[in-house]
């Protein structure tokens, strides 16, 4: 049957009697009230070794990025799962993160793009130096984050830089708006990312904690970067206090989510997804000795985790890259962290 032709009666008019503007998206971030639950998502380094060019390293990183930002994930870590990188116990400090580091250091690579694409385009140029990791970042889609303010959009918080040497009255701090803001008596170094509590009548600021805008107001505010040298520091460096209430570890062997869903917590106030490389999470195990030492290989890897799920079963593609994997199960999970976020 041939597909019915729209006309242009058909199209619903708003109340002014204009059609809609269909040229610009209608989608803002409408913040419910604040939050303190937080969505974390961990995964290997490894998986930049593994594309193949440097075009496709920064795709794969750029895919990720915006995956983190469509849900609203608060915290992306970042851990080594092969054996001559997780044995040594810390993050690498030989290598010269002044050159490109895809190969060298590539858990290195991937935090520097997921860094430099979670940071206001208006501030990009005072906080990144020009570095070859970066050489092709620009071409990424944005992820037009709600703190991704344009200059002609006001919100009550605001990223910000500290230009000049502050002096005893305080720092200035460039907003991305017209005007310079000042934290006053408050001495800042230049070139320090803080965030703001803006005033419309004054042009005095207060800096506050960059946790502050989504646990007062309930916007997203981007996520923080995190590096671990293997996969039990994505646990023992949690960053929040009692560590993650839900850990989900992604395999082809774990249980479809509906059987898990029962038995997790309504509202999980630190939640934890971990996806492994090109080998599953049973090789990241195999390569951390902290985890060897007390027992868990493998073999038995899933008991690290409060819950062990396949995110696609019946799979027609023999592998789900990592990147795949990261959506897909965001996907499934959205309405468990949905209702932490209080959407």
């Amino acid at each position: 049957m041939a597909k019915k032709r729209k006309h242009e009666s058909d199209v619903p008019v708003q109340a002014n009697g204009k059609l809609p503007d269909t040229s610009k998206p209608t989608a803002v971030y409408r913040p419910t009230g604040g939050r303190t639950n937080t969505i974390s998502v961990a995964l290997p380094g490894s998986i930049i070794a593994n594309a193949q060019s440097h075009d496709q390293k920064t795709y794969l990183a750029g895919t990720i990025a915006r995956a983190l930002a469509v849900f609203c994930v608060d915290e992306v870590i970042i851990f080594e799962d092969e054996p001559h990188r997780a044995s040594k116990g810390s993050i690498q400090d030989d290598v010269d993160q002044d050159r490109y580091t895809a190969f060298s250091d590539p858990s290195h690579f991937l935090a520097h793009i997921l860094s430099y694409l979670e940071t206001p385009a208006y501030l990009r140029k005072a906080l990144f130096t020009m570095h070859p990791n970066l050489r092709t970042a620009g071409t990424l889609p944005s992820l037009d984050m709600p703190h991704h303010l344009r200059s002609n959009e006001w919100c009550e918080y605001r990223e910000g830089v500290t230009i000049d040497e502050p002096t005893r009255h305080g720092s200035k701090v460039d907003v991305g708006l017209p005007q310079r803001y000042t934290i006053p008596a408050v001495q800042i170094p230049p070139k320090t990312r803080v965030t703001l509590h803006l005033s419309e009548m004054s042009t005095e600021a207060e800096a506050v904690s960059p946790s502050e805008p989504k646990e007062e107001a309930g916007y997203y505010w981007g996520y923080s970067v995190r590096r671990c040298s293997s996969l039990s520091t994505v646990f023992t460096e949690c960053p929040y206090d009692g560590g993650y209430d839900a850990s989900f570890g992604t395999s082809e062997r774990g249980k479809l989510i509906s059987e898990v869903w029962e038995s997790t917590p309504a509202k999980p106030e630190h939640m934890l997804v971990v996806f492994g490389g090109v080998a599953g999470l049973e090789a990241a195990a195999e390569a951390d000795p902290e985890l060897s030492a007390k027992g868990i290989t493998s073999g038995n890897v899933s008991e690290l985790f409060d819950y062990w799920i396949n995110v696609l079963p019946g799979q027609g593609s023999r592998t789900i890259r990592t990147e795949e994997a990261v959506w897909l199960s965001l996907m499934d999970l959205r309405d468990l962290f949905h209702v932490a976020h209080g959407g």
